[in-house]
């Protein structure tokens, strides 16, 4: 991913935290000599090495998982807010832009074996089940619904490489910069406000 160095975060612990909250991707690999994406969650975990891994699962019904062996490497694309900002919000003439987080993260791929597959899909319901008013588990689930595991492949994608794009606005002065804050908040949009929370710690990190 091209990044230019004022937006590149190098911050590997605040990068981690944003793969953990934005744990949906895309995952993108060669298939029969074609770029196949699939999105699906793409859970960030350690291995038993103490290396950074990427579990997830697709359908035995997606052809993706039948090249995995054949890819030297795959890219997993992880998209967070993002916000169009008005050059009318200068106080100087210039061109409109765009305001994002985005992740992409490099890796060597491999088929999970049963119990590990068990294992991560235990993971990945507990940890988006936890605030369920009435949260489920699959330690609770029977055997007749466990065997639709039976139709899903588990992966696990050791990190070769992580780069991190945080287009913030970090070339605008103070003055203009806050203005850009004021006016995303000012939208009231999930986005934007996300968007401007993150340029008021970048600012004042």
């Amino acid at each position: 991913m091209y990044i230019p160095a004022l937006y590149k975060n190098e911050n590997l612990a605040e990068v981690k935290s944003f793969l953990q909250q934005n744990s949906f991707g895309i995952l993108i690999s060669n298939t029969d000599k074609k770029l196949h994406g699939t999105h699906i969650p793409l859970e960030l975990d350690i291995d038993e090495n103490g290396d950074d891994v990427l579990l997830g699962h697709i359908s035995k019904e997606n052809p993706q998982w039948q090249y995995f062996d054949e890819n030297e490497e795959v890219l997993c694309i992880f998209n967070g807010p993002h916000a169009y900002i008005s050059s009318s919000w200068y106080d100087h003439e210039n061109v409109p832009t765009w305001n994002y987080i985005a992740v992409h993260v490099y890796g060597k791929i491999s088929i999970l074996n049963d119990v590990e597959v068990m294992d991560s899909l235990r993971k990945l319901v507990d940890k988006y089940e936890q605030n369920s008013k009435n949260p489920v588990s699959v330690h609770t689930m029977s055997a007749k619904t466990l065997r639709q595991a039976k139709g899903v492949v588990g992966f696990r994608i050791k990190i070769t490489s992580i780069q991190a794009a945080y287009k913030l606005s970090q070339n605008r002065d103070d003055h203009n910069y806050h203005r850009i804050i004021d006016e995303l908040e000012q939208k009231k949009e999930i986005a934007s406000t996300a968007i401007s929370e993150a340029m008021r710690k970048n600012r004042n990190s």
